[in-house]
């Protein structure tokens, strides 16, 4: 279909050179990343709260949420016809271990994590894979110093270098690898960031990490793949990525207007309605800054009146129930249960500019070819 690819990780080929990213609560499932996957790219299914439509979930969370790992894998592997699905894991996740094993037992093609640095995912991987099968393990970076210290951390502790790496930059969605004060200084925290944004700064970043990971794949005498992730949007997004010496791409807030997209349609048009200056950095109630929609939600939690831990969840490690201003889990669960008004809704920062409701073949398509 796309005038661009393959994508080779290890053992796997997609026909496109396109991940789409993980989006939890509930926004990437099976439904998105079976159909990605179906068309030629890597479909990945978010674990955060994964279960939180299985009846069981406010009583024993990890329990429903490993159960549905296996759930969501399955119909997404239906969907994708022979496709690539993975998951998405945040080493910030309380039990963490316990999801990548569960995920790597179900059969995952490849797991990438973010979220803090995952230095002991290759150990639970190993743990966990079976003799016929090995799932492709990525970390996410944001900066040459924290690929330095995961690929030299994998190097020395596991004698492994990743199989892929995914570069996540400033203009992402969700919670960001980068302190209010990076924000600040290259321009991505500003309501208007295609003119703010220092675009030029961050590239040499991204050519630095390129070239630092090349180093590791010379010494294993393999390829590693570097996908690049934040703020694509278009087809001269991807281009560029590939100047950078990208490999691939991986994009997120583009598929949440599509058709087969898991969010509710009421998640869907509050994409569609927000305006530029509607996208905004928040801080999470863990102190991470992350991007998002202005909404009435977060205009209460700027008056104090966010929604309490009530139950707690047990969702991130940093989570201190007694002093966070709001439950994450809970603002995240309305967003996928459509709620909007008393939700968090993490977006990039190309959110605004979604006008209509697409299919994700189209979506990839306008991402691989020119068709203008």
């Amino acid at each position: 279909m796309g005038s661009m690819g393959p994508l080779k990780i290890g053992h796997l080929t997609a026909k496109l050179p396109v991940i789409q990213g993980g989006m939890g609560v509930g926004i990437s499932l099976s439904s998105l990343a079976g159909h990605v996957a179906k068309m030629g790219g890597i479909g990945i299914i978010s674990t955060a709260q994964i279960g939180f439509r299985e009846p069981d979930f406010s009583e024993n969370p990890l329990r429903a949420n490993l159960r549905a790992i296996g759930d969501e894998l399955k119909k997404a592997r239906k969907i994708a016809d022979g496709g690539i699905v993975g998951f998405n894991i945040m080493v910030a996740t309380k039990q963490y271990e316990e999801y990548v094993k569960e995920a790597v037992r179900q059969g995952a093609d490849v797991i990438i994590s973010g979220a803090g640095l995952p230095i002991r995912m290759p150990e639970y991987v190993k743990e966990a894979e079976e003799e016929n099968h090995h799932t492709m393990i990525a970390p996410i970076v944001s900066s040459e110093k924290s690929a330095m210290v995961i690929c030299k951390m994998w190097d020395r502790k596991y004698h492994i270098a990743p199989d892929f790496v995914v570069i996540e930059g400033p203009l992402a969605g969700g919670h960001l690898g980068f302190s209010e004060d990076t924000l600040h200084q290259l321009g991505a925290d500003s309501a208007d960031v295609p003119k703010t944004f220092h675009a030029e700064e961050y590239d040499a970043e991204v050519v630095k990490i390129v070239k630092l990971v090349k180093t590791y794949a010379d010494k294993y005498q393999k390829e590693i793949p570097v996908i690049l992730a934040g703020g694509i949007y278009e087809y001269q997004d991807v281009v560029h990525a590939f100047s950078l010496g990208a490999d691939g791409v991986q994009v997120a807030t583009r598929f949440v207007t599509t058709v087969e997209c898991d969010a509710p349609d009421a998640y869907k048009m509050a994409y569609i309605r927000a305006k530029k200056e509607d996208i905004v950095i928040t801080k999470s109630p863990v102190g991470m800054p992350g991007r998002a929609i202005r909404n009435a939600f977060l205009e209460q939690v700027a008056d104090g009146k966010g929604l309490k831990p009530n139950p707690c969840y047990r969702c991130l490690e940093m989570c201190d129930p007694a002093k966070v201003p709001y439950c994450i889990t809970r603002a995240l669960v309305n967003a996928a249960k459509g709620d909007v008004e008393h939700a968090l809704l993490f977006c990039g920062s190309n959110a605004y500019r979604a006008d209509r409701i697409e299919t994700v073949e189209e979506v990839l398509l306008s991402l691989t070819e020119d068709t203008e």
